[in-house]
């Protein structure tokens, strides 16, 4: 997945994918990221980590999973989705991955 004509204006371009595929998602965890991107596990790891040491994305445990959102308090949150939003639309194979993705287990038994 090329972003085309784009910078990376968050330190790198794995962190920026990131932060697209967080607001795409709402919440996710860093292996589920790593598929979506089709990048490996440590670099989003670090993208990550490096992410929340900004202020810029918020994890929490859950059971035994960190999950990773977009940080509600950071200063300028409503502009930071906006241009993430702008990022979003130009970022179509992410767009498409997302949608296509199931977050859920099927039903037992259920056609597929």
């Amino acid at each position: 997945m090329m972003m085309v004509g784009i910078s990376s204006p968050f330190g790198g371009r794995t962190r920026t994918r990131v932060l697209v595929a967080l607001l795409l998602l709402d919440e996710s965890y860093p292996r589920e990221l790593a598929r979506v991107l089709e990048t490996s596990l440590s670099g989003v790891q670090g993208a990550l980590r490096g992410l929340e040491r900004d202020g810029l994305v918020a994890g929490r445990l859950r059971g035994r999973t960190r999950l990773y959102r977009l940080n509600p308090a950071y200063f300028a949150f409503d502009e930071f989705r906006s241009f993430l939003a702008r990022l979003a639309e130009a970022e179509g194979e992410t767009n498409r991955a997302i949608t296509d993705m199931r977050r859920r287990p099927r039903r037992v038994g259920k056609p597929l």
